[in-house]
């Protein structure tokens, strides 16, 4: 290494350590307004996984109890969540929200890592890369889906991170597929990446995947198998313990449908349709990003369908926005995929759906019903649009370049 090389190292690092209190200062703000937030209205989802963890300690029914009012909120994961939870258990409340704060952050930092690496090694701005990953730190940190992760103590980050890790690492340390299969097992939905690895016949990661995704979850049938039990058999057939899947918070398809007030029989037989008109068409792309190289494009696309294709998908489940910016911004030398990106970001960074309650409830003639429902339904409808986006229109920006 020349010394030249070693001055620019020396610079790096220290521009690393003032990027890092940098984005520090930047979050800071929402950290103080949620961890000062009203006992009963501080990281509530938190408080969930850590009761878990506790129930299992003292020996209760891990599903039968409910966070004190006004939350009343069940435990909604697999058994393997709670047996992990138990960790969080052993912490003070006051500790165990630091630490998951912390740790919403660090899956950020490694989740846009990872999905920003085209931009980030980039020749013309990779001696500039602390501040670029700085910019987009602070930028995705202010999206509401990851500001919904603070305000609620939410594990999606995290998830988000497993997943893009195991598909775009180029040599992981890890068997590829195992970090698939353990999102999988603490929360259903990454699930949907298994079907990514069927159709596009990574039978390695597939079979690793599944592997570690059975183990997890017959695991605690060896432990706790009266939870695993409950789970399996009762809780996870009651949608209801989801919360009330009509909310403005669930903007998966069902959620869009359900908000329509239709009858029972005819919204099912609706949301069967397009869940499967959606899913072929989105899998399909995610098909053809991969068989051309584009592996972040697939997980963004595979992403958005394990939002919306599940029954119910709240706002926070909308944090694979990130790997989709990045998905369209690329390696940021075309301005109109970087204007698009711009738009993108500035959407999911304001509350689109509550400007939709808010409509509904100024009761304007003609207008309330109809566009109220619209805005309303925003998160949701824009999740589909960007399936097109990733699908359609992306490919045709990619071949003049």
């Amino acid at each position: 290494m020349t010394s030249g090389e070693v001055r620019v190292t020396r610079r790096q690092w220290w521009a690393w350590v003032i990027v890092a209190l940098a984005v520090a200062a930047a979050v800071a703000p929402l950290v103080h307004t949620w961890l000062t937030n009203p006992d009963d209205q501080r990281l509530v989802d938190l408080d969930v996984y850590r009761t878990g963890g506790q129930m299992l300690l003292e020996g209760r029914p891990v599903y039968d109890y409910v966070t004190p009012a006004p939350q009343l909120l069940p435990f909604t994961y697999p058994p393997v969540a709670a047996m992990l939870a138990v960790a969080l258990a052993g912490m003070s409340w006051v500790t165990a929200q630091w630490v998951w704060t912390a740790g919403i952050y660090v899956a950020l930092a490694v989740t846009v890592g990872f999905s920003f690496r085209q931009v980030l090694e980039e020749p013309r701005l990779r001696k500039h890369a602390p501040w670029v990953f700085g910019l987009l730190m602070v930028a995705c940190a202010y999206l509401m889906p990851i500001r919904d992760q603070v305000r609620f103590g939410q594990v999606d980050i995290l998830l988000v991170a497993l997943c893009v890790a195991d598909c775009v690492a180029r040599r992981p340390w890890w068997p590829r597929g195992f970090l698939i299969g353990l999102a999988t097992a603490v929360k259903l939905t990454p699930g949907v990446f298994l079907i990514y690895l069927l159709i596009t016949r990574q039978w390695r990661t597939f079979f690793m995947a599944s592997f570690a995704a059975a183990v997890l979850t017959l695991l605690p049938f060896a432990v706790i198998p009266q939870d695993a039990a409950d789970f399996w058999f009762s809780a996870l057939l009651d949608p209801e313990r989801l919360g009330a899947n009509a909310a403005t918070t669930n903007q998966s398809i069902r959620g869009m449908l359900i908000r329509l007030y239709l009858p029972d029989l005819l919204t099912s037989v609706i949301w069967v349709a397009v869940v499967a008109a959606v899913g072929w068409y989105g899998f399909r792309g995610a098909r053809e990003a991969y068989r051309t190289g584009d592996s972040l494009t697939a997980v963004a696309l595979v992403g958005l369908m394990a939002v919306l294709l599940s029954p119910v998908a709240w706002i926070h489940h909308l944090a694979w926005v990130v790997v989709v910016l990045a998905a369209i911004v690329g390696d940021g030398r075309d301005p109109v995929r970087l204007r698009v990106a711009a738009g993108v970001w500035l959407y999911y960074v304001v509350p689109v759906p509550w400007w939709g309650v808010s409509l509904k409830a100024a009761d304007i003639p003609g207008v309330s019903l109809v566009l109220g429902k619209i805005v309303q339904n925003g998160f949701g409808l824009g999740a589909l649009a960007l399936v097109w986006l990733l699908v359609s229109w992306l490919p045709k920006r990619r071949e003049p370049a």
